[in-house]
């Protein structure tokens, strides 16, 4: 279902073609100053010079166009404004039938942008393995999984893959450490996986033991020795190390999946650098039989810089000069796997703005040997960095990283205080109130996230992102919940929603804004931005709070008006439901 502003667009594309000008000038948004009109079309400026006339010239005549073609069915006024602004209301009659439609579709105006279905490969989450997730993992999965909601609903079949950081060196010095000390029955005896004990126990052993295995390979040449022996073993699948590393492997993932979950986040595949390695050794060869990859220095590289190139884009290093892979070689392994398994459109990877130079040279020299044709999208969707209070990367009040679970478990604390505070959740059995605390504490943390532009770094706050007030999670949830009462109550005093709707001014305002959410859904899934949903969600909130407070509803006489504006409630309740679905954010069924 199309939005009110793309139904005029459509209109106004055929006044401008009848008048000889070009179409796709006719695009129809929100007016920015509702006062004067709801709707504005700017396409008679850039119309000017070709057409050698005036633009309020232009638009008197795409005004006179609209007049016979629309019939007085649509606009309700058109005028020109300033310089040649094409100001456009619609009439009750049109809003009101487009309300009604809206209030009907199951796909809530959802605009479907890939008709066909293609898929889309969706990197984002990758922790490694052997180590607690950390803060550092937050942004990654939660932009991530809110961009695999949103590509989703609008029709592209999205593959999520949490691209596991399990293979290599680093593994090669952990398991290299429990051989060495002799200790490798901590992983082999009595381990069940079934057993959370068991998981807990290999886990913070894992994450203690690796940090002082690194730092004994930089210091201890011997053991790095060890530790490249058993690299080797592990990646010729050879025991004891393969079968320490499967170990590894498992216990880091369920005790990754109890994060994942706390977060409400999820993924179709748990592949990681270990699933590229058989790719590697084909693709190198493949890559020196074109003569794309050189020898360097002895390493073995593939060139990327181009002559147009602003700044130095150095060689992606394929094999170092001992013949060991890097990452960049990793993911070119991965890409080859992705093409074949998924054949996606798109592969995008939502890693750290940081990262942009490496992806830069994957990304071409996946199109410099074949690995990824022109016709496939390869996109970094970067993002910034999460900082404290001091506005340095967030830490512990000791100054260490944060661990991911202490980070949720703080946030949970603090929606217990909030909850108190504000007297919600009062009536609640422990376990339901528990229930409300962890939903408000996830909503605090990812519209924390998610309302600030992705590729900014922003600030982290936890008593002010946990406020029932201003623009965060709680907020929203709790705008969504009193809709949700009201509607009960409605039902319990026998008022229904009525099918058609009878709009006086504050509910024009908030009608209006609700016709948006196409607009708003398709401009956030083209530009991979969950911060344009987060914004309309406020405003969508914010009107929703005056239309409340200036209308009587339950205590209306009027039955057609109260069942009018009962529609409108349960129309909003739906917007918000959408929209913080597509961001991840459950609401509790009440507080």
């Amino acid at each position: 279902m199309l939005s009110i502003a793309q139904k005029l667009t459509e209109v106004t594309e055929q006044a401008f073609s009848a008048l000889g000008l070009p179409p796709e000038y006719a695009r129809v948004t929100v007016s920015a100053q509702a006062e004067t009109a709801q709707f504005q079309c700017n396409g008679a400026m850039p119309c000017a010079k070709a057409a050698k006339k005036n633009p309020r010239q232009i638009a008197e005549e795409v005004i006179e166009k609209l007049r016979a073609i629309d019939g007085g069915k649509v606009f309700a006024a058109l005028s020109v404004g300033g310089p040649g602004f094409i100001n456009m209301t619609v009439t009750e009659d049109f809003l009101t039938a487009h309300l009604a439609a809206l209030a009907k579709d199951t796909r809530m105006g959802c605009p479907v942008l890939s008709p066909d279905g293609e898929f889309i490969v969706l990197d984002y989450g990758g922790p490694n393995v052997a180590k607690a997730m950390h803060v550092g993992h937050l942004r990654s999965s939660i932009i991530g999984d809110s961009l695999r909601r949103l590509l989703g609903a609008a029709g592209y079949v999205v593959i999520g893959d949490v691209h596991l950081g399990d293979w290599g060196t680093p593994m090669g010095m952990l398991i290299a450490d429990y051989l060495d000390k002799q200790e490798d029955s901590v992983i082999f005896t009595n381990y069940d996986p079934s057993r959370p004990d068991e998981v807990e126990r290999l886990m913070n052993d894992m994450v203690e033991r690796y940090p002082k295995a690194a730092a004994r390979f930089k210091e201890d040449e011997a053991f790095r020795a060890k530790a490249h022996f058993h690299t080797k073993q592990l990646q010729d699948k050879e025991q004891p190390a393969f079968g320490m590393w499967q170990i590894i492997r498992e216990v880091s993932k369920i005790a990754m999946e109890k994060n994942f979950l706390a977060l409400g986040v999820r993924f179709d595949l748990w592949k990681g650098e270990s699933d590229a390695h058989d790719f590697i050794a084909p693709m190198v060869e493949d890559l020196k039989r074109k003569g794309i990859a050189q020898e360097s220095d002895g390493a073995l590289v593939v060139p990327v810089a181009r002559e147009d190139d602003k700044k130095e884009v150095p060689p992606l290093i394929l094999l170092k000069s001992d013949g060991a892979v890097l990452y960049g070689t990793t993911d070119l392994g991965t890409l080859v796997d992705r093409m074949q398994e998924n054949k996606p459109a798109k592969i995008i990877y939502v890693v750290d703005q940081r990262q942009g130079l490496h992806f830069e040279q994957v990304f071409r020299a996946a199109r410099k040997g074949g690995i990824v044709p022109d016709s496939v999208e390869l996109i970094h969707a970067g993002f910034g960095t999460m900082n404290g209070p001091d506005g340095k990367p967030f830490k512990t009040r000791a100054g260490g990283v944060m661990k991911l679970e202490d980070l949720i478990a703080m946030g949970v604390e603090k929606a217990r205080e909030r909850l108190k505070e504000a007297k919600l959740a009062e009536d609640m059995p422990p376990a339901e109130k528990e229930d409300v605390a962890h939903k408000v504490a996830i909503a605090a943390i990812k519209f924390a996230d998610l309302q600030n532009n992705r590729v900014a770094d922003y600030v982290f706050d936890l008593d002010r992102l946990t406020m029932f007030e201003g623009k965060t999670g709680p907020y929203l949830l709790y705008q969504a919940v009193r809709i949700n009462s009201l509607l009960k109550k409605a039902a319990e005093q026998g008022a229904l929603p009525a099918e058609t709707f009878i709009l006086q001014e504050p509910e024009r305002r908030l009608a209006l804004l609700l016709c948006e959410m196409p607009d708003h859904i398709a401009l956030a899934a083209r530009n991979y931005a969950p911060h344009i949903l987060c914004d309309y969600a406020y405003k969508v909130a914010q009107e929703f709070s005056s239309f409340y407070g200036n209308c009587h509803i339950l205590s209306e006489t009027n039955e057609g008006l109260r069942g009018s504006r009962l529609a409108l409630c349960a129309l909003t309740h739906r917007h918000l439901q959408v929209i913080l679905s597509l961001l991840g954010i459950q609401i509790p069924e009440r507080m």
